[in-house]
């Protein structure tokens, strides 16, 4: 049985369901640039040139990929469509919303604050006070719930000043900007916010350079920097963390994925050997302290040149993160005999299908023993607590004409999944915090933008082009896991739902 403390809730994020991308003084961030796009077509950063050209460069996703044109500074152009604009427009609908999880029986939500709504270019030396008040009417409105925030510092949010100015996260400036900005929050929060999170997904500069580090040129050399300066980053803001307020407890976020290989062929072995260490680089670093020898050797072969001063390495060191907290989906297969596979999915490069798998519309695996093959590695390996904060089921889900959603497919996959989460707690003795399902409230898709992908138990009336009411709409998911919750988990069967 999960212990009495176990935390229960659901995840956003601000770029994907908060909106009012222009009002309480909010400034813009990388995501506000960022058109939307389909299961088949990338989403585009829209920019302008100096010489008043302008244009939208497809946002793909893998390392050394993006980069746009010479000269071109990202922005809003007329005639494109901007879906995080609105979101699903929480910046409205919080005190709804955050009701609809108390009935739930949230004991936590996860959340991220948009950075440029509390420092407009990011470095401001002031903060936007409509931006604070606007996070602590929302941390009032939860503690009314008795609902824990779990509060993600950066989302793909970088502020775009950051972007146009220093070119991203490759440049040390950031890091003070950063740790300004984390100094200001868990100040003016203390005694509100606890639970305390860096960089979501922090290995996206790998994957997505341009969201996950703001980088305009996703080189190989400007994600190694980037990458170097959000960990003196996050280590700055844990230890002032801990100096601010002894109760804080700061985590690192990582995309995760169980990683298989297609066949016994030990070169297919050695594919996801290498796979799991530019994976578990980013953990390896803020939760061990140094940098894996795996790296450093990479680097050397790569001819990549660090902009760092020994001061750093001593932060790493003496301030790693106090738990780890990972997204998990799916899992990839992988292997060198190409020929013998079909490709499919948009996970990640070189992703094939795993015959012993269903898939759904976007290529993504249903693993029903993903989440314990995860958090047993991520636990032998760290020995620090865990926690699922993101994990769920993108679906296109129909609305009734009596305003129904029955997604009898995402209960099917949430049993799965919070069955394989507790057998690594009450088989295997990982010691885990929590876990906040992907999402409360349906949001915009982070990879297309699309409406038409849809995680939440909550529906929210709006599609892909804007239009709808914004009415929210519980679908049976939402009474299912209420039943969930109510029993600790242990009640993953039930069928009445209502």
């Amino acid at each position: 049985m999960l212990n009495k403390n176990f935390t229960w809730g659901g995840a956003s994020a601000a770029n994907q369901y908060e909106g009012g991308y222009n009002e309480g003084g909010k400034g813009l961030n990388a995501v506000d640039v960022l058109t939307n796009g389909s299961n088949s077509k990338p989403r585009k950063v829209t920019w302008k040139k100096p010489n008043g050209e302008t244009g939208a460069t497809p946002l793909v996703w893998g390392a050394d990929k993006f980069k746009l044109p010479e000269g071109a500074v990202p922005q809003i152009l007329d005639d494109y469509y901007y879906p995080s604009h609105q979101g699903t427009d929480f910046y409205h609908h919080y005190k709804e919303d955050i009701k609809l999880m108390a009935d739930m029986g949230f004991d936590v939500f996860r959340l991220s604050m948009n950075w440029s709504r509390i420092l407009p270019h990011g470095d401001d030396e002031e903060p936007n006070e409509e931006g604070l008040e606007f996070y602590d009417n929302i941390f009032d409105e939860c503690a009314k719930y008795g609902i824990e925030p779990l509060v993600t510092l950066s989302h793909y949010e970088t502020p775009l000043s950051l972007i146009t100015q220093f070119g991203g996260w490759k440049d040390r400036h950031l890091i003070d900007a950063f740790s300004h900005y984390a100094d200001i929050v868990m100040n003016y929060y203390k005694g509100k916010v606890k639970y305390w999170l860096t960089f979501n997904e922090i290995n996206a500069m790998d994957m997505a350079p341009y969201m996950g580090g703001g980088l305009i040129d996703g080189s190989e050399q400007n994600r190694a920097q980037g990458a170097h300066n959000q960990f003196v980053a996050s280590s700055k803001v844990v230890k002032r963390a801990h100096e601010i307020d002894p109760n804080n407890q700061v985590g690192m976020m990582l995309a995760y994925s169980a990683i298989y290989p297609y066949t016994c062929d030990p070169q297919d072995q050695l594919l996801v050997m290498k796979a799991k260490q530019e994976m578990l680089f980013y953990s390896d670093v803020q939760m061990l302290g140094y940098y894996p020898t795996s790296r450093l050797k990479k680097y050397e072969r790569d001819g990549i040149k660090l902009n760092d001063t020994p001061e750093d390495y001593e932060l790493l060191k003496k301030y790693p993160c106090d738990f780890l907290s990972f997204s998990c989906y799916t899992s990839n297969v992988l292997t060198v005999h190409e020929n013998d596979a079909t490709a499919s999915g948009n996970v990640s490069a070189g992703n094939i299908t795993n015959p012993y798998l269903e898939t759904n519309a976007w290529g993504w695996a249903t693993d029903p023993d993903v989440l314990r093959i995860g958090l047993n590695e991520l636990w032998e390996r760290y020995h620090k607590p865990l926690w699922v904060v993101e994990n769920g089921l993108g679906w296109s889900d129909e609305l009734t004409s009596d305003h129904q959603v029955h997604d009898d497919y995402r209960i099917k996959y949430l049993k799965a999944q919070i069955k394989s989460m507790k057998d690594a707690v009450e088989i295997d003795g990982v010691d885990l915090m929590g876990y906040t399902m992907w999402s409360a409230i349906d949001l915009v898709s982070n990879g297309t933008g699309e409406m038409k992908k849809r995680y939440g138990f909550v529906y929210v009336d709006r599609d892909d082009h804007g239009n709808g009411s914004l009415k929210r709409y519980p679908k049976d998911s939402y009474y299912w896991y209420k039943k969930v919750i109510a029993s600790n988990g242990e009640d993953l069967e039930s069928t009445t739902l209502n």
